[in-house]
């Protein structure tokens, strides 16, 4: 057993941690692929427990609480969409939604109430000037404050960059051409990591949609760098919820 705490830093909700940190952070412990699926709405600043089962998987807990589970898994996309850094910027200037309109201004990974090198600041847009495109994009510069011990950029942090464009790309409709403002929770995600960056290098990030089931929503994403070497890949599964729920106060 060992102990995770997820700083205030590292929030989704204002009082919950960001999913696809949390899933990256416990991730850790399993070796090559993962998925993690959240199970509770992960606590911040407290200690946390991370359990290998004997089934093989690992449980990430709050007292008797399970808040996540994971296991090793294969993550191979059937199609990964591309983009240089100049569409990514420019996808960022047509992201669906505006900074007085964000459901979680404060989230790690796409709130802009985020100062720069605090949250990391990934505001998905389409990839193109028409709004009927369903593949999102968004630059990512990682600040050297994400660097691990190794001087790479730490996994987790990965993790995270590839989890809220996911949700963006969840509330594209590729039939209708449009983009809903419904409110999701990451419930599973899954990711593979075949390299990490420096911190400084431009990377890029491109999400698309691939399903809806019901509350469910299913999207996938990739990074890149600006070379075009791909760095890693990950598939979510998203809820639909009410807003008070989103936000962590069950109605």
């Amino acid at each position: 057993m060992t102990e995770i705490i997820i700083d205030k830093r590292f929030c989704g909700p204002p009082n919950s941690g960001n999913g696809g940190y949390v899933c990256g952070q416990l991730a850790r412990h399993i070796p090559g692929a993962a998925e993690v699926t959240l199970r509770a709405p992960p606590p911040l600043d407290k200690r946390l427990a991370a359990i290998a089962t004997d089934a093989g998987t690992w449980e990430l807990r709050d007292g008797a609480i399970v808040v996540a589970t994971g296991r090793t898994t294969s993550v191979e996309l059937p199609q990964i969409e591309t983009a240089s850094f100049e569409e990514a910027c420019a996808a960022e200037l047509l992201t669906p939604v505006k900074p007085h309109e964000h459901p979680l201004p404060t989230c790690f990974v796409c709130g802009p109430a985020r100062a720069k090198g605090d949250g990391l600041r990934i505001f998905a847009g389409p990839l193109g000037r028409h709004a009927r495109n369903a593949v999102l994009a968004a630059s990512w510069t990682p600040d050297p404050n994400l660097a691990a011990e190794d001087g790479l950029v730490a996994p987790e942090f990965l993790w995270s960059a590839l989890d809220c464009p996911t949700g963006f790309a969840c509330n594209c409709n590729p039939q209708g051409g449009t983009y809903d403002t419904t409110p999701l929770l990451l419930g599973r995600m899954a990711a593979r990591i075949d390299a990490r960056p420096h911190p400084g290098d431009r990377c890029i990030i491109t999400a698309w949609p691939i399903g809806r089931d019901g509350r469910k929503r299913t999207a996938e994403a990739a990074l890149h760098d600006e070379a075009g070497t791909l760095l890693a890949v990950a598939r979510t599964t998203w809820i639909a919820v009410d807003r008070e729920v989103q936000i962590g106060r069950p109605s």
